[in-house]
């Protein structure tokens, strides 16, 4: 292999941004580094090239260990996202620079030049000086002086994105032919999908700093094995579903899906993916010669080339999709197709039409459900949320993990879930374990003193949402949800009816609107939330009531608490952006000084859910 990544972390200020990457590149081969902004890539391939030390974990270049290897005795080539050019040379000057720095000779500096300027088609052009030249012209220059020493290995970091569509698809032409003549083994780091699968012989997909799944453009994009993958590469409709007899159940529409080496044949719930290719739209249930859907109303049609973009709304009761997500109070669910033209014009179709809708293909994921993360750090409120956690687990049918830290984890821990153990405090153990795992919510005591501390350590590490245990808490079985009409309390809806569907529980949703004097305008906004929040809880099988308040919010949230009689209350915590040390203040701080009941803080911004 030409490039090893073996357990590769890093982490600035205490913030992992690589978490434990192990993969393997073979000689010759194009990898791409696939996944959204702050997902590693680039701290990944700075790592590679020596421009930043890894935490731990080791780099292996033709099998040598150059973890700590200075960049310039690597052998490795580096293009630089904003061309990196020294603007006071000619071209030439920047191509030969590298092997000016080796002592290697005028002519075969010359030599090699031209050489390479002719290969990313720069010839005549040695003599002027980067502002001279477009952007498209500079990054053939970096990619020029990149290969000029004749690297092993070839790191291209981003390098188009300053560029228009033009010049981009131009130079990802050039950047692969080159790679294929020389045969150097490269890395090309990129958040854009079509260039991922243009040039990548695999492509490695990462979130979080994880890496999540790698393989051919080919696997990755007909059969992913994991949520994210599905709804990154291309658009995905990506629904939930129950094992059937026949396969799988999507509301009350039977599909014939086989297991797949993803799915046990035992899995309870899969996740089913059709990528909008493979839905197919007609304009009678006989003309369809695949397992049909239902009938779909036409929600938006657009024109895009070769293609008509349909998106189609259909009626399917008590299912969830994850992709697209339904506008929030919407009670049906959206599935996304496309056709060529001259079906398009054989069948014309716009918004308010209607079609019937089958399936061509469905490729089946196997469905993760939630996961858990139980801490027990010892004492009565400790015991209280691993045996919650374990509860709500099993009705969820989510995976439960206990972590138990400081002096509890000497102690033995019965049961069969997974068992982490650490000797560090509540900070370092989430720090080593909350943000190595993907967990949706982690379940720790509530203390009877310092619960708003508790809640903001829980909350500092990882992207999870938090649900805080008294002493003696059992099963919710009336869930009150106060949020405030928008879109973090969106995120809030979501996440509790996630929960509430499986324990049977009555649901309220509350909004308080402060002061006394109320607009009529905000009144009616407030209204039309709470409905929108219902019909969204409404395909979960949960039938929320809904309650508009005014005056103090602490204040009111206190009293529907009390005149309900609610054991679980669900609240936001604004945390600020991505990284920032969290904030719980305001109402959520004074609730959480006294609350006698679990109190969930969803996250209302980040990427938690």
């Amino acid at each position: 292999m030409s490039i090893v990544f073996e357990h590769l972390s890093k982490s600035y200020g205490g913030q992992p941004v690589v978490r434990d990457v192990s993969l393997e590149i073979a000689d010759g081969e194009l990898c791409v580094l696939l996944g959204p902004s702050g997902s590693g890539k680039s701290t990944l391939l700075r790592i590679v090239a020596g421009l930043a030390e890894a935490d731990s974990g080791r780099v292996l270049l033709h099998g040598r260990d150059v973890t700590r290897v200075p960049p310039q005795k690597r052998g490795v080539g580096f293009v630089f996202q904003h061309y990196a050019l020294f603007r006071h040379m000619t071209v030439a000057d920047n191509v030969e620079f590298a092997l000016r720095i080796r002592g290697v000779s005028r002519v075969e500096r010359a030599r090699r030049r031209d050489e390479l300027l002719e290969l990313v088609g720069l010839t005549g052009y040695a003599a002027r000086r980067p502002g001279q030249l477009s952007g498209g012209q500079q990054q053939r220059v970096g990619l020029a002086r990149a290969l000029a020493h004749a690297p092993e290995v070839l790191l291209l970091d981003e390098p188009f994105g300053a560029l228009d569509a033009r010049i981009r698809t131009e130079l990802r032409a050039t950047v692969k032919r080159i790679q294929q003549e020389l045969g150097v083994t490269s890395i090309f780091v990129t958040h854009d999908q079509e260039e991922a699968f243009e040039l990548g012989d695999r492509i490695a997909v990462l979130n979080h700093g994880r890496l999540l799944e790698c393989g051919t453009p080919r696997e990755l994009y007909l059969h992913p094995t994991t949520e994210f993958t599905a709804t990154f590469l291309g658009t995905a409709n990506l629904v939930v579903a129950e094992r059937s007899e026949r396969g799988a159940r999507v509301g009350t529409v039977d599909l014939p899906v086989a297991a797949t080496r993803e799915v046990s044949p035992e899995a309870a719930r899969v996740q089913l993916l059709f990528r909008p290719e493979d839905v197919a739209v007609k304009d009678s249930p006989d003309a369809l010669q695949w397992p049909l859907l239902g009938e779909g109303t036409v929600e938006t049609s657009s024109f895009v080339g070769a293609f008509e973009r349909l998106r189609l709304r259909l009626p399917l009761r008590g299912v969830r999709m994850v992709a697209p997500a339904a506008p929030f109070g919407g009670d049906y669910v959206v599935v996304d197709a496309v056709r060529p033209q001259h079906l398009a014009r054989r069948f014309p179709l716009g918004p308010g039409d209607t079609a019937w809708v089958g399936l061509r293909r469905v490729h089946a994921l196997a469905h993760p459900g939630m996961a858990f993360l139980c801490v027990d750090g010892g004492g009565p409120e400790g015991a209280a949320a691993v045996t919650l956690g374990l509860d709500l687990a099993k009705r969820a049918r989510a995976r439960a993990t206990q972590l138990c830290y400081g002096a509890h984890a000497t102690k033995p821990v019965s049961g069969e879930e997974a068992v982490l153990r650490s000797p560090e405090g509540l900070d370092d153990a989430l720090r080593t374990h909350a943000t190595a795992g993907v967990f949706d919510l982690v379940i720790a005591g509530y203390p009877e003193d310092g619960a708003v501390d508790a809640a903001a350590a829980t909350l500092r590490q990882g992207d999870h949402h938090v649900l805080l245990v008294p002493h003696g808490a059992n099963a919710p079985r009336k869930v009150l949800i106060a949020v405030a009409p928008g879109e973090p309390g969106k995120r809030g809806i979501r996440f509790a009816g996630r929960l509430a569907r499986h324990f049977d529980a009555e649901v309220t949703v509350l909004t308080v609107l402060p002061g006394e004097d109320v607009e009529p305008a905000a009144r009616e906004q407030a209204e039309r939330f709470l409905a929108a929040s219902a019909r969204t809880l409404a395909p979960l099988g949960i039938h929320a009531a809904t309650r508009l308040r005014e005056g103090g919010p602490l204040e009111q949230i206190r009293a529907e608490c009390a005149e309900g009689r609610y054991d679980l209350l669900v609240v936001g915590a604004p945390l600020g952006e991505r990284g920032e040390a969290p904030r719980i203040e305001g109402p959520v701080e004074k609730l959480l000084e006294k609350s006698t009941i679990p109190v969930l803080i969803v996250r209302t911004t980040g990427e938690g859910e």
